[in-house]
C-alpha cells in the first residue's frame, strides 16, 4: 500500500492598510457641554455619515504625522497634545475588506485629545468640514467609530481620576466651582458632592490661592486658584487623586 502525504495548506498572510482616527474632545466650560469633533463623509463607504477625523497613512509618514496632518486640515488649535489610544483591526470592520480582497485589511490606530473649546477654530474650507457635536447626542457613525469613541470617552473619564488633564483646558486662574463644573460636565452631575470635592482638592495641596477673587452674580466673591504642577508631581502615581 502506498503512503500519501497530505500537502499542508498555508494560510495567506493578510495585507494591511493603516489609518489613523482621532477622538478629539472639548469641554465648553461656559455652557457645560462635552463635545466631540466629527466630520461628514462625502463618498463611499458610508457616504453622508459622520465619522471621526481620520486618514490613511502615506508612504514614509509616521502615525503621529498622519494624525497631525488630518487634524491640521480640520481644526486650528495651539499646543494640541495627541495620545495614542488603541488599535482597532477586527476583520470586517471596514466594508472595503471584502470588496477589494479578503486578504486585505484596514487597521485604525486611534488617537485621543482634550482641547479648550474657546481656543479652537474649525476650518470651513474643503469637502470634509469638521463640526463640534454634543457627545450625548452622537449619531450612528461610519465604520466602528462609535466603538472607538466609547473607548476614548472611557479613557477621558479614567484620566480625570489620576491626571491633571482638566487644568490643560481650564483658564490659568479658576474657581473651585469652575473645576467642579468641568468634572460634572464630563462625568455627570452625581459623580461627587461639591463639598466633598472641594475639601478633598484643598487637602491634596496642589492648588495655589492667587489672592484674587471674582464676583459672578449674587453671593460672596469666589477665590481664584492656580494649578501647582510641582506639588502635583508628588501625587502623580497615586490613583483616584481627584475623585
Amino acid at each position: 500500500m502506498e503512503n500519501y502525504k497530505l500537502a499542508s495548506v498555508k494560510p495567506s498572510v493578510a495585507e494591511f492598510k493603516v489609518g489613523v482616527d482621532n477622538v478629539i474632545f472639548s469641554v465648553d466650560t461656559q455652557h457645560n457641554r462635552l463635545l466631540i469633533l466629527l466630520v461628514k463623509r462625502y463618498k463611499e463607504p458610508y457616504a453622508n455619515y459622520f465619522s471621526l477625523p481620520g486618514t490613511l497613512v502615506r508612504v514614509g509618514e509616521s502615525l503621529e504625522a498622519a494624525a497631525d496632518r488630518t487634524l491640521s486640515e480640520k481644526i486650528e488649535v495651539e499646543n494640541l497634545y495627541l495620545e495614542q489610544l488603541y488599535t482597532f483591526g477586527e476583520p470586517g470592520r471596514d466594508p472595503r475588506d471584502q470588496k477589494n480582497n479578503q486578504d486585505q485589511r484596514y487597521l485604525s490606530v486611534s488617537y485621543f485629545a482634550l482641547v479648550r473649546y474657546e481656543d479652537t477654530n474649525l476650518i470651513t474650507t474643503g469637502n470634509r468640514k469638521a463640526v463640534w457635536h454634543l457627545l450625548k447626542e452622537t449619531p450612528q457613525l461610519a465604520f466602528d467609530h462609535n466603538r472607538i469613541l466609547d473607548y476614548g470617552y472611557q479613557r477621558l473619564r479614567n484620566k480625570l481620576e489620576y491626571s491633571p488633564i482638566a487644568f490643560k483646558v481650564l483658564p490659568e486662574a479658576f474657581t473651585l466651582n469652575d473645576l467642579y463644573q468641568f468634572y460634572t460636565t464630563v462625568l455627570g452631575e452625581h459623580f461627587s458632592d461639591y463639598s466633598n470635592f472641594r475639601a478633598r482638592l484643598l487637602k491634596l495641596g496642589f492648588l495655589t490661592d492667587t489672592g484674587l477673587k471674582v464676583s459672578r452674580g449674587a453671593g460672596r466673591p469666589a477665590t481664584l486658584y492656580r494649578f501647582d504642577e510641582d506639588a502635583f508631581a508628588l501625587l502623580k502615581d497615586k490613583p483616584l487623586v481627584f475623585i
